[in-house]
């Protein structure tokens, strides 16, 4: 990583003089008085200001300049060149997502589905050095994202996900198997699926325990998710005139979660609003930490070679000037 920083910063200070240079030449300049004294004005009125007169302005613009990039070159400008070795104990991470149309409840904000994509993101951000996979399922399944290390493009395929984009239905077994089957051929030390879903399995050709099965037998551990408030919330219905939210009984599966997590090696969380989601995804982080071994490096190189050429450069250039095209006017 390319960064410019300053051996000797203390000299910056001195860049406060700066504007004290052009408070006092703008003042000198209001203050500048006729040398003799004429009758009357009338000879100089169609005189006007020549373009010279507003040169020996310029005069002191590159003064300043020059003054300005002298007290960075005391500074002492370096560029810094940082790069460093990372040795990770992999991890690679498939998430599976319910998109049935139940996720839109509303007992989260601002419904489960966006509440689920935003605390994911926030779990990706937090893994830089995984890889990590999306699985979405509703009454089929499909890989929304490959395991991957470029979480910009797995955010921003999160993100699209809406409820509606494949059939509808929970195919619990559907989601589990596609994720199983994603992660298995991997060669990370650590193989991690997080399913979480709202509802009961009620689609799909693969039983939820046989994708369990598979997930074990390929030493995958399972953490599920229950998502929905305990009692009732409002679920969206297809009505005559519209889709309108009516209050029914949340039904999780819990017991099939369970057994699907424990058979696994992994763990079941009930989430029942955004705070217990966010504190679901923050404990599974916790359990599934990447060791990693950091070197970092930095060359520094000196950068005031190439200013001190502009302020010789800004410097001839105002004697020139002073002592030619400006002599009368100075």
């Amino acid at each position: 990583m390319r960064g410019i920083t300053f051996r000797d910063p203390q000299f910056l200070y001195l860049l406060l003089a700066v504007p004290a240079m052009a408070a006092f030449y703008i003042m000198r300049q209001q203050k500048t008085s006729a040398s003799f004294r004429m009758p009357g004005l009338q000879p100089f009125q169609k005189a006007g200001t020549t373009f010279r007169n507003y040169l020996r302005h310029f005069l002191f613009l590159m003064r300043v300049i020059t003054v300005t990039i002298l007290i960075l070159i005391l500074a002492r400008p370096q560029s810094s060149d940082k790069f460093q070795d990372v040795t990770t104990e992999g991890i690679d991470i498939m998430l599976a997502l319910d998109i049935s149309g139940s996720m839109l409840a509303r007992d989260f904000k601002p419904d489960r589905l966006e509440a689920s994509k935003n605390v994911a993101t926030e779990f990706i951000s937090g893994r830089p050095y995984d890889r990590i996979g999306l699985v979405v399922f509703s009454g089929e399944s499909f890989t929304q994202c490959p395991l991957t290390t470029d979480h910009a493009v797995l955010i921003n395929l999160l993100r699209e996900i809406e409820s509606g984009m494949i059939e509808d239905g929970t195919a619990i077994g559907n989601g589990l198997a596609t994720a199983v089957n994603r992660i298995k051929d991997s060669d990370a030390k650590s193989k991690v699926i997080i399913l979480l879903t709202d509802g009961v399995n009620n689609r799909g050709e693969v039983a939820p325990s046989t994708a369990a099965d598979i997930a074990k037998t390929y030493g995958i551990r399972v953490y599920t998710i229950g998502v929905g408030s305990m009692g009732t919330a409002p679920y969206p219905v297809q009505t005559p005139f519209g889709v309108q939210y009516q209050n029914m009984q949340v039904e999780i599966d819990e017991p099939l979660l369970k057994d699907i997590s424990a058979k696994t090696g992994g763990r079941y969380f009930r989430a029942t609003d955004n705070n217990k989601l966010v504190e679901v995804y923050a404990e599974i982080d916790k359990m599934e930490k990447s060791k990693i071994d950091v070197r970092q490096y930095t060359r520094k190189e000196e950068r005031y070679m190439s200013a001190g050429l502009v302020v010789l450069v800004l410097a001839g250039m105002e004697l020139i000037m002073r002592y030619t095209l400006l002599r009368k006017l100075i």
